[in-house]
Formats: structure tokens, C-alpha cells, sequence
């Protein structure tokens, strides 16, 4: 296998100060990490190259290793690792077993997953001996990570046929090098500066099904925090806020609207025409003598229900009284009050 030249993946001289190693890997860890980057094939192995590199020249013993053995490094290991007369692998200098074939594809939750190349100088998984971080995470237990609430502001006619909202969501996720300790090689991880998490932003376009009300919980599964030790992410919950409406009380999945009526349409009877939240319009016949405040019930044209069909519109009548009477109209009120005098 080749030589790898990690001063030339990080971009630093072989003279580079541990600040400058650090600097440089910071900058391409995050121009190359996953989140940054998904799904790119090309990246994730940029990615590994770049954990590799820093893995070795920011650790004191493993840098001078490296510089040491130098390009001449199969001098000393060959250009394959050994094997027994079993044919196993005999692996790096700590004896511990190598792959004996084939390159493995990279688990960003597992660190340690280098090339051959480095498992032969320094072993298989040499880093996890650093500290006990990384023994204490594998250990753990897996846990669901937590739900997030956020509240969501809509109108009344978007309850009514649901919609849609766009979010910028604040996503955290263990960081990829550390998995999550916030250490790396017992030192504060250089990607998360030791916090153990990644923080990105993306837009998430959620669905609001028609009927939501006023405190409504809408479950958008795995978009809340991330897992504790590879367990799965929570929820996000948006709570629904209605915004008022100037024309419709909801009740439930009934409206109710109160409906203008003249004076002499509530004597008389009549008809009025009002509008329905679904933008149609609607004849009301009132009857003669109707009262103030008396409400009709109009079927199936109020909210929709969670368990199929509608609920009611309820039309309250609202008697208007004339203004600016004419002299005539005058007149005929005068004449009625002699009719019915009150009391």
C-alpha cells in the first residue's frame, strides 16, 4: 500500500506548529463533514483522509513515529501486513489484527476506522486507547434524543383546508469525530471545540391537516434532537395557534357568524345571503317575526372533522335598525306604537 503524506492532506508543512495543524483541519473538516456534504461519496472519503491526518500529526507520540519511518516506512513493515502460518493477520506493532483484505468503507460513527496504512504503523483502532471517553460512550446505552415543541401561527381558513409551512430548522447532531464526547485523544474535539455536537441550519416544509385547532399537536417524526449514543432522534410537535377571525367564531367544529339582518326582512321574513368559509355564498331564509339573536343551523358548512364530514355553520341574526327615517317612515312608526303600545 502507499505512502500517505498527511502534511500534504492537511496542506501544512512538516514544520507546522500544533496550532497550525489544528487550524488547518478545522477549516477542511468543515468544508468536507457529511452534513456539509451529503451524500457525496467524494466528500466522506476527503473527510476520513483529513480525521486520519490529524489523528496522527496532532498527537506528539504518533507524529514522531510517522516522521521517523517516513516514506521508507515498508523498510520496516513491509508492504503488506504479515501473517501467521493460519494466514490471519498479525497487524501493526501492538500485534493487534488488521483486515487481511480489502479497503472498509468508512463509519463516520466510529472515529477510528483508518486505512491500512495507518493500522499498520500504529494499529488497529490506536485511538481508542487514548482515554476512556470513548469506552464509556460505546458502553452507554442508546437513548431517544429529545422532542422539540414550536409553535405555529395560522388562520382560521388555513385550518379549515390545511396548509403548509416552510422552517428553518436548527439542527444538532453528534460530531462525527469525537461521537459525541466532545473529546478527542483526551483533549477538547477540534470540529466541536469540545461541545460533542454540530450545529447546521435547513429548511423542513411541514403539512397541516385541515381541522387543526387552537392548540392542535402536529407530529413531525425523527426532526427533534439527535439520539444519545446512535439511539434514534425525537420528534418535533408544532403547536397550533388560530389566529382570530373577524368574521367566524369557531365552537368546536362549529362557526358561528353573526348575519345582519334589516328590520323589516326580521318582521316580514325574507331571505339574506352570507358567505361560507369555503368562499361560496349561501341564501338564509328567514322567517317572519324572527327575533334578535336567533340562530340558524346550516349543515356541513362549518369546520372539517378529524373523523370524516363537517361541522355546522350557525347563523345568528343581527337586526339592524333604520337611520335617517323619512318623514313618511316616521309617520308609520308613530302609527305602529299607537298599535302596540309597549307595556
Amino acid at each position: 500500500m502507499a505512502y500517505k503524506d498527511y502534511y500534504k492532506i492537511l496542506g501544512v508543512a512538516r514544520t507546522a506548529s500544533a496550532n497550525d495543524i489544528k487550524k488547518a483541519f478545522r477549516q477542511l473538516a468543515r468544508k468536507y463533514h457529511p452534513d456539509v456534504n451529503p451524500g457525496d461519496k467524494t466528500a466522506e472519503a476527503r473527510f476520513k483522509e483529513i480525521n486520519e491526518a490529524y489523528e496522527v500529526l496532532s498527537d506528539p507520540e504518533k507524529r514522531r513515529k510517522y516522521d521517523t519511518l517516513g516514506p521508507n516506512w515498508q523498510e520496516q513493515f513491509g508492504p503488506t501486513p504479515s501473517r501467521t502460518r493460519a494466514g490471519s493477520a498479525t497487524g501493526g506493532p501492538d500485534g493487534r489484527a488488521s483486515r487481511s483484505s480489502g479497503r472498509p468503507s468508512y463509519d463516520f460513527a466510529d472515529p477510528t476506522n483508518f486505512s491500512e496504512f495507518f493500522e499498520t504503523l500504529f494499529g488497529r483502532r490506536a485511538s481508542s486507547t487514548s482515554g476512556t471517553s470513548a469506552r464509556n460512550t460505546s458502553a452507554a446505552v442508546r437513548r431517544k434524543g429529545e422532542d422539540v415543541e414550536r409553535t405555529v401561527e395560522i388562520t382560521l381558513r388555513e385550518a379549515y383546508t390545511g396548509t403548509t409551512r416552510m422552517f428553518n430548522i436548527q439542527q444538532t447532531d453528534p460530531c462525527v469525530m469525537c461521537k459525541g464526547t466532545g473529546l478527542q485523544d483526551g483533549r477538547a474535539c477540534p470540529v466541536c471545540n469540545g461541545s460533542g455536537v454540530i450545529t447546521h441550519t435547513r429548511k423542513l416544509e411541514v403539512s397541516i391537516r385541515p381541522g387543526v385547532d387552537i392548540g392542535s399537536r402536529v407530529k413531525v417524526e425523527g426532526e427533534g434532537q439527535p439520539g444519545i449514543n446512535g439511539g434514534p432522534r425525537g420528534d418535533l410537535y408544532l403547536i397550533v395557534a388560530v389566529k382570530p377571525d373577524p368574521l367566524y367564531e369557531r365552537k368546536g367544529d362549529d362557526l358561528l357568524m353573526d348575519v345582519p339582518t334589516p328590520l323589516t326582512t326580521a318582521v316580514l321574513g325574507g331571505e339574506v345571503t352570507l358567505p361560507t368559509i369555503d368562499g361560496k355564498r349561501v341564501v338564509l331564509t328567514i322567517p317572519p317575526e324572527t327575533q334578535n339573536g336567533q340562530t340558524f343551523r346550516l349543515a356541513g358548512k362549518g369546520m372539517p372533522r378529524e373523523n370524516g364530514g363537517y361541522g355546522n355553520l350557525l347563523a345568528r341574526v343581527q337586526v339592524t335598525l333604520p337611520r335617517r327615517l323619512s318623514a313618511r317612515e316616521r309617520q308609520l312608526f308613530e302609527e305602529l306604537a299607537r298599535e302596540r303600545p309597549v307595556g
